[in-house]
């Protein structure tokens, strides 16, 4: 097969190609986290309760990204490891399944958002005001989640091919709709109602929806290297175990992070709403140092996915090397912002002298994960693109969840700022685990794969 035939993650100079296709979703991503800092930033004018109603739907709205997510990636990962296999047909059928999936999972949140919003605010709060203002955003954001859940998909869908600048696109549609509609649809500007909290919810989910309407326009009528088949359709079970054996892995390793926040919330709680209003905003803040390194995971992982499935563990492996070593620089970035600015970071969120009282050191101490970070999330990305989905399940499972609340737990009965520190120590735990992990890879799975000469 000669270079022009043969899709570029197969051939192109290794750096060269990852910032190719990575910059554009870091771009999109930092976006992403541009917006969501800006929704927290608008409702917090609002007031402190209303910030704090937010910060409590968190993990439930992570938690429907997640399934989401985990969704995208699985088909990305099956895509691109068919695309590298020369097997058009079935990630054709992948992708069409991918937009079925969506639409399933749409029915799924749409129930749940009609039933559990009132109960979830009820466990953290008495204050009805709270409660009501939690429960418009959350109800909101659950019984329209099918802009999400069928953009994700498709996106997905289109960066397993290679293909990062229209993905880009269908992020930055939904991103600049929900920051222009913020203001508008929370403090009642120009022809909008003022609608408070339930008006953060409603222009993120418009920007959800306009995302997804143009996604679709773009995969049905638009040239590809991969077709969305919709006239005589019928699932197959074969193509969706395919797709959740990554996929489910993966949305559970991003539903940990739900998980962790629920119990971290009630840990906080204890000490004061101000706590769980600072881990809120540290989430949001953080996002600008992950979400471009979720970016370049986007870039880098049907990179290594394609050559896993053409057998070229050289290229896999130049590709882990340069992920690990762009991501490093972002994360020491990150860790020199929070411990030179954290006043500056936490007064974007109108704070109180108790909120910045505790999330000064919050930030310091918190953001010494984030170098350890890096290495566990890149592996866990390459775990997922050669279909080592369970893998990546273990090590998040480690970093979010095993580690962390149990750390946390014991440390709150001495003081608040010892909490903090579980995360970093989490994050070692996981660095350690990711490399023996690796380790084991490089000995029996990566030894079968035979260099191209």
């Amino acid at each position: 097969m000669n270079r022009i035939e043969q899709n570029k993650m197969g051939y192109a100079p290794m750096f060269r190609l990852i910032m190719t296709m990575a910059l554009p979703a870091m771009f999109s991503m930092v976006i992403q986290a541009l917006y969501n800092v800006v929704d927290s930033m608008f409702v917090a004018m609002v007031s402190e309760k209303a910030l704090s109603a937010v910060s409590l739907a968190f993990p439930m709205q992570m938690f429907l990204v997640s399934v989401a997510v985990g969704t995208g990636v699985g088909l990305n990962s099956l895509v691109s490891r068919k695309l590298g296999e020369g097997d058009i047909s079935t990630a054709n059928s992948a992708a069409t399944h991918g937009l079925f999936l969506g639409v399933c999972s749409w029915i799924v949140f749409a129930v749940l958002g009609f039933t559990v919003s009132t109960p979830f605010f009820s466990m953290y709060s008495d204050d009805p005001q709270l409660i009501q203002m939690g429960v418009d955003y959350l109800s909101c954001v659950f019984i329209f989640s099918f802009g999400t859940l069928i953009e994700i998909n498709l996106e997905k869908t289109l960066q397993a091919t290679g293909n990062m600048i229209q993905p880009m696109i269908f992020m930055l549609i939904g991103a600049v709709t929900n920051i222009i509609l913020d203001p508008c649809l929370i403090f009642g500007f120009w022809i909008f109602p003022r609608l408070g909290v339930l008006g953060a919810a409603v222009a993120t989910v418009t920007g959800q929806i306009l995302s997804m309407i143009y996604a679709l326009i773009i995969m049905l009528a638009k040239k590809h290297q991969i077709k969305i088949k919709i006239r005589g359709f019928r699932p197959r079970l074969s193509i969706i175990k395919n797709i959740y054996t990554v996929g489910i892995p993966s949305a559970v390793m991003q539903s940990i992070s739900s998980v962790m926040l629920l119990f971290m919330n009630q840990i906080l709680v204890r000490f004061s709403t101000d706590a769980v209003s600072v881990l809120g905003v540290y989430y949001k803040l953080q996002s600008f140092v992950f979400m471009p390194v979720f970016g370049l995971n986007q870039g880098v992982m049907p990179i290594m996915g394609y050559n896993y499935g053409a057998r070229n563990k050289k290229r896999l492996l130049l590709a882990l090397k340069y992920g690990c070593l762009i991501a490093l620089c972002i994360m020491a970035l990150g860790t020199v912002i929070f411990w030179v600015f954290p006043e500056q970071l936490l007064s974007i969120f109108s704070p109180s002298k108790s909120m910045l009282e505790i999330g000064v050191p919050a930030l310091r101490s918190i953001s010494l994960c984030f170098i350890p970070a890096t290495v566990s999330v890149m592996f866990t990305t390459l775990f997922q693109a050669v279909g080592k989905g369970v893998r990546s399940l273990f090590l998040s499972a480690l970093r979010q969840l095993v580690v962390i609340l149990p750390v946390a737990y014991v440390f709150s009965f001495y003081s608040l700022d010892l909490v903090w520190y579980s995360f970093p120590i989490a994050e070692a735990a996981a660095l350690v685990t990711a490399l023996l992990l690796y380790r084991n890879l490089l000995k029996n799975d990566f030894k079968r794969l035979d260099d191209p000469k």
